[in-house]
C-alpha cells in the first residue's frame, strides 16, 4: 500500500484497494444530507454509540447473514444464531479478527490456517506468539484429510490442549478466490467436535465471510453457521467495507457466548464502540435499497475486470503459469513453474519493480509452519483497484518480466 501510494507512475497489482470509479460518493452524500438535515436524525448520528453497535443495524446484519444462508436451501438455519444479541459491530473485520484471537488465545497456542490463507491475519498470530498449522487448500475448500492428519498429529505430540481455532477464509477466498462447499464446512466441524474432548475446551471454526457478497458467478453457498447444529463453535465475520466502501470501515461478527461478551469487553478497551455516524449511514443505505443496487453495480464491475486481467493474463504471460478463473473477490492466484521463484527478494519481483508493476509474492500468504516447507513460486494479482487499461499495462509488463526469468 505504501508503495502504491508513494510511487505514482507504479502499477499496482497487489493492494487490495476497491475500485474508486464505483465508489458511492454521491450516494453516500444524498444519505448524510438526509440523516444530518434534520436534528432527530441527526443529533443521535453524531452522539456516543454503544460499544456492540447501532441496534438497527444489528438487526439488519443478522437478518441478511441469515436469508443469504437460508437462499442457498444448504444446512439447518438455527434462528438463534442469527439474533441482533449475537451480533458485533466493529471497526471493519480486521478489528473483529484481532479481538477474536486476544480473547481467545494465550502465546504459545495452535491456530490451523489454509495454506495459503489472508497474511494480515497471520500477523495477528503473529503478533500475539501463536503457532500456526497450514492446510493445503483444494478447488472447493479445505483438505479435510489433511486437516485430519494435523489433528492427529496435534493429539499425538500433547499439543491438542493449545489449539483453540481453525480459521477459514470461505468465500472467494484472499488470496486464491477459492469457495468453500458447505459440505467441507460441515465437516470441519465435524473433525472439530471429534478432537473437542482430547482438546478440553471448544475448539471454534472463525468463518472469515470478507468477500462474500462480491460474488459475480455461480450461486452461493451457505456459511458454517448453517452447519454448526447450533452447538455455538462457529464465530461468522463479515464486513461492510469490501462491498459498500472501504472508508466506512465497518465489520461485524455473529458470536456464539460466552465469546460474544468477551470479545465485547475487549473492544468496550479499544473504543467505546465502532464511529456511531458511520453505522447509521449504513443502516439508512440497507433500509433504502442503495447498499443492494451498489453491491449489484459492483459485482458487475469486478466481473468485467477480472475478465479482463485473466484474458491478458492468456495473452502475456508463459503457458506455464497456471491459475483458477475468479468467480468472485478482488484476486487471481498465479501458479509459476517449480525452480521460479517469486519472493519479495527474488529476480522477478526486483526485475517486475524496476517495469513499474507490483504483485504480492505469494510467499507472504504462508504461514511459518515448521511441519513443511512453504512454496515460493506463486503470487496473488488484485483487479480490484487497478483501471482496466492499468490492468492491461500491468499484466503487459508483468507478463515480460516473468518471460525474461524464465
Amino acid at each position: 500500500m505504501d508503495l502504491t501510494l508513494s510511487r505514482p507512475k507504479l502499477i499496482s497489482l497487489a493492494a487490495g484497494f476497491t475500485d474508486n470509479e464505483t465508489l458511492p460518493v454521491s450516494e453516500a452524500w444524498e444519505l448524510l444530507r438526509e440523516l444530518l438535515g434534520r436534528r432527530p436524525t441527526g443529533e443521535p448520528a453524531m452522539q456516543y454509540g454503544s460499544t456492540v453497535g447501532l441496534p438497527a443495524l444489528r438487526a439488519q446484519t443478522a437478518a441478511r447473514i441469515q436469508a443469504q444462508d437460508a437462499a442457498t436451501g444448504e444446512g439447518r438455519l438455527h434462528a438463534d444464531l442469527y439474533a441482533p444479541d449475537t451480533t458485533l459491530l466493529t471497526h471493519g473485520s480486521q478489528q473483529l479478527l484481532y479481538m477474536v484471537t486476544e480473547a481467545l488465545c494465550d502465546p504459545g497456542d495452535v491456530v490451523i490456517v489454509e495454506d495459503p490463507t489472508y497474511f494480515v491475519f497471520l500477523g495477528i498470530l503473529q503478533s500475539h506468539g501463536l503457532e500456526c498449522r497450514g492446510v493445503r487448500l483444494e478447488s472447493d475448500g479445505l483438505d479435510l484429510a489433511r486437516l485430519e492428519r494435523v489433528l492427529e498429529r496435534l493429539k499425538r505430540e500433547g499439543r491438542l490442549p493449545r489449539l483453540k481455532l481453525l480459521y477459514l477464509v470461505t468465500y472467494h477466498q484472499n488470496p486464491t478466490s477459492t469457495t468453500t462447499a458447505f459440505a467441507k464446512k460441515a465437516a470441519a466441524l465435524d473433525l472439530l467436535r471429534h478432537y473437542e474432548r482430547a482438546a478440553g475446551h471448544p475448539l471454534y471454526l472463525l468463518e472469515d465471510a470478507a468477500y462474500r457478497e462480491l460474488r459475480f458467478a455461480g450461486p452461493d453457498t451457505a456459511s458454517a453457521l448453517a452447519a454448526s447444529g447450533g452447538l455455538g463453535r462457529v464465530i461468522y465475520a463479515g464486513t461492510y467495507s469490501k462491498p459498500f466502501a472501504t472508508g466506512v470501515r465497518v465489520g461485524f461478527g455473529l458470536l456464539p457466548e460466552p465469546l460474544r461478551t468477551a470479545v465485547t469487553r475487549v473492544k468496550g478497551n479499544h473504543d467505546f464502540g465502532t464511529a456511531n455516524l458511520i453505522q447509521h449511514l449504513l443502516s439508512r443505505a440497507i433500509a433504502e435499497g442503495v447498499y443492494d443496487r451498489h453491491v449489484g453495480r459492483l459485482r458487475s464491475r469486478y466481473a468485467t475486470k477480472a475478465a479482463g486481467m485473466t484474458a491478458a493474463m492468456r495473452r502475456h504471460f508463459p503457458r506455464e503459469v497456471t491459475w483458477e478463473e475468479p468467480r468472485g473477490g478482488m484476486y487471481v492466484w498465479a501458479r509459476l513453474p517449480r525452480g521460479v521463484r517469486a519472493g519479495a527478494r527474488s529476480e522477478l519481483f526486483r526485475q517486475a519493480l524496476a517495469a513499474e508493476v507490483l504483485y504480492v509474492p505469494g510467499r507472504l500468504c504462508y504461514a511459518d509452519d515448521p511441519t513443511r516447507r512453504a512454496p515460493d513460486s506463486e503470487m496473488r494479482l488484485s483487479f480490484g483497484n487497478a483501471t482496466e487499461p492499468d490492468i492491461r499495462t500491468g499484466i503487459t509488463r508483468l507478463g515480460k518480466a516473468i518471460h525474461a526469468t524464465l
